[in-house]
């Protein structure tokens, strides 16, 4: 790491670089210091190199960084391709610091072990996964696996890093030391170089550590120790163990990576894993706002969901769940059936499923008819709704909890294991990724995202504009003020805001009564940046105005609500139906308003399409026609 990390001084930076260095492409942006403000200026990106016959990242990070160089006027790279710092405020050439995220070479692959499976190895795979790292496997005492195919699988995985947890503080030692004896006998061979020491951390019962650093006291191994994950039944403590895994993957796993070294050395901040600083700068916007707020990063093989709730950070990946190389698993996991619900046009069953076929041969290509952008973004919002189902199955309380209520908390306390991910309580609902992120309409990433995630009560929806949240989440560990207000200006386009009926009645029946009241007009700089957007239609050149209305079962309708401006909504649900006060009860919120101005959504949740054919395309063209999501 460049010695320049230690003394960094912040106030006096003004011209940064950032690049990510994905698994196929880097990409790079120019943050700059204007006029007291921090704005994203310039963007570039080129092929990552860390792969044969190039086999060094900086080679792709150097072209990316030569890109923003020539659309920027300002050098950036010297002779020997390494990037330039700036002697002075003055100084015409290059840049005050350089950082960097990194998921090139399949990024940071873990393999976690606990004691119980439900309980400690779960605590151990949050801990993994918030981090930004791949979960390869979970080993535990109560996985149903006999001893030798656990062995079997970890010389297998070959995993970069291994976290091991188990046992309460004081509590019983002989289970976690059998934990660890599975792992020393295996002997994992390393992904990267010869001489390479695999990382061990632990973070279970502290009475064990003598027994288990007995048992690695052998050559290959590079144990370190951290505070409990489980101290107590009650208590998961993953700071520390999050900590670890960032500093062994920097010292560690970077160091054996094709050219990472030099990596290292040109940056001013420790290299973070782009999950990792995607997770850091979600959870920076959801403190600094008050609010919960998810975030979805949907790419060609996975598909990330992350999540804060009260403070509570949790990141999930789906593994089979992408658009390119993961289509198929997608249509095999969803069923073609439920995929198909979503499409409101006819469309040949065989050809689609060689339409999939074709995707995943050529991942890159992208759909060159209407009806293959309808048929991918059906597609889409069964991955999306699938990671969702298991973002919301990992991200809960504490299992193994006991709980004392009285019968009062039976009304209030959520059950042990329960989902802290709660629908009702979702603020702020964030879309990354090429099919949301690049879809040729706004309205039809909105529409996404309601259909798939079902978010109830009032909801504000964003994109990533050029997803440049991994940049800005290692450069908030340098700046982090800096950051957030280059994600209020240039990164999270606010589409506007949901707000949305929980319970279900028979359609064309009255769902809500609403009244709008303007409280902040539009800024006019951004509603000019709206109808410059790909895909924003004409409803953010409306007037903005005090409206009311009601809406009848199964509507969805659109309210004009410009970019900058803020209005307070009063909605009266019928019995039956919830805004977050309980059933039948007036609900009044405070929304900000978008290109897509504020979308009423009775179409009640959970979200049931018709099953007759006839009767579910009327739906969907009248729901299509309500957003103007294909014009």
């Amino acid at each position: 790491m460049s010695g320049a990390a230690n003394t960094l001084n912040k106030d006096t930076l003004e011209i940064v670089v950032a690049t990510d260095c994905g698994s196929t492409t880097t990409k790079a942006i120019m943050l700059e210091k204007k006029d007291g403000h921090w704005r994203q200026t310039f963007r570039g990106e080129a092929p990552t190199t860390v792969e044969e016959p190039l086999a060094d990242v900086t080679m792709g990070v150097t072209n990316a960084v030569m890109e923003l160089q020539e659309l920027s006027g300002r050098r950036l790279i010297d002779d020997d391709g390494k990037i330039i710092r700036r002697i002075s405020r003055s100084d015409p050439i290059g840049c005050d610091a350089y950082v960097s995220t990194s998921s090139a070479g399949g990024g940071l692959q873990m393999m976690v072990a606990g004691v119980v499976k439900e309980m400690t190895a779960e605590s151990a795979k949050r801990a993994a996964l918030g981090a930004g790292a791949i979960v390869m496997d979970t080993i535990a005492g109560n996985d149903r696996r006999k001893p030798h195919e656990q062995i079997q699988r970890i010389r297998e995985l070959r995993p970069d890093m291994v976290l091991i947890s188990g046992g309460t503080d004081g509590g019983d030692q002989r289970k976690v030391v059998e934990i660890a004896e599975l792992i020393a006998p295996a002997k994992p061979r390393p992904r990267f170089g010869g001489e390479y020491q695999l990382p061990l951390i632990y973070a279970g019962n502290r009475e064990a550590v003598a027994a288990i650093r007995k048992v690695f006291d052998a050559p290959g191994f590079d144990l370190s120790v951290v505070e409990n994950l489980r101290p107590t039944l009650e208590r998961e403590n993953l700071g520390p163990a999050r900590e670890k895994i960032h500093d062994v993957f920097l010292e560690h796993v970077m160091a054996h990576a094709p050219g990472y070294d030099r990596l290292i050395s040109w940056s001013d901040a420790p290299i973070m894993p782009t999950p990792g600083a995607v997770g850091d700068i979600l959870q920076d916007i959801a403190k600094r706002r008050g609010i919960n707020a998810v975030c979805v990063d949907i790419g060609g093989a996975t598909t990330d969901v992350f999540s804060v709730y009260d403070g509570v950070f949790n990141r999930t990946v789906s593994a089979n769940l992408g658009m390119s190389y993961s289509i198929s698993n997608v249509c095999a996991e969803a069923g073609m059936d439920n995929v198909l619900r979503w499409v409101h046009v006819d469309m040949d069953e065989r050809e689609l499923r060689n339409r999939v076929k074709n995707k995943m041969v050529r991942p890159t290509t992208i759909p060159q008819t209407l009806e293959a952008l309808i048929f991918e973004q059906a597609v889409a919002r069964e991955a999306l709704r699938l990671a969702f189902v298991q973002h919301r199955s990992f991200a809960t309380n504490l299992k193994g909890v006991q709980q004392q209520r009285t019968v009062g908390d039976v009304f209030t306390q959520q059950d042990a294991g329960a989902s802290l991910v709660d629908r009702m309580r979702m603020d702020l609902l964030v879309a990354s990724g090429g099919v949301l992120s690049h879809a040729p309409r706004l309205e039809q990433t909105a529409a996404m995202l309601l259909d798939s995630f079902e978010p109830e009560g009032f909801t504000e929806l964003a994109k990533d504009s050029i997803f440049m949240m991994p940049h800005l989440g290692v450069f908030a560990s340098v700046h982090a003020q800096a950051a957030l207000e280059v994600v209020e200006k240039d990164c999270l386009i606010v589409l506007g805001s949901a707000v949305s009926a929980k319970g279900q009645g028979k359609m064309s029946k009255p769902c809500f009564a609403w009244s709008m009241k303007i409280t902040k007009a539009g800024d006019a700089q951004q509603e000019n940046a709206a109808h410059n957007s790909v895909g924003a239609n004409a409803m953010a050149q409306h007037k903005d105005a005090d409206a009311s209305g009601t809406l009848l079962c199964g509507d969805i309708a659109q309210i004009a609500l410009s970019p900058g401006a803020e209005a307070e909504i009063e909605v009266r649900p019928e019995r039956g139906f919830d805004f977050g006060a309980g059933s039948g009860k007036t609900v009044t919120r405070k929304v900000r308003g978008g290109p897509l101005g504020v979308i009423f959504d009775a179409r009640g949740r959970p979200l049931a399409l018709p099953t007759d054919l006839l009767e579910r395309r009327a739906c969907l063209n009248k729901w299509i026609k309500a957003l103007r999501v294909y014009g």
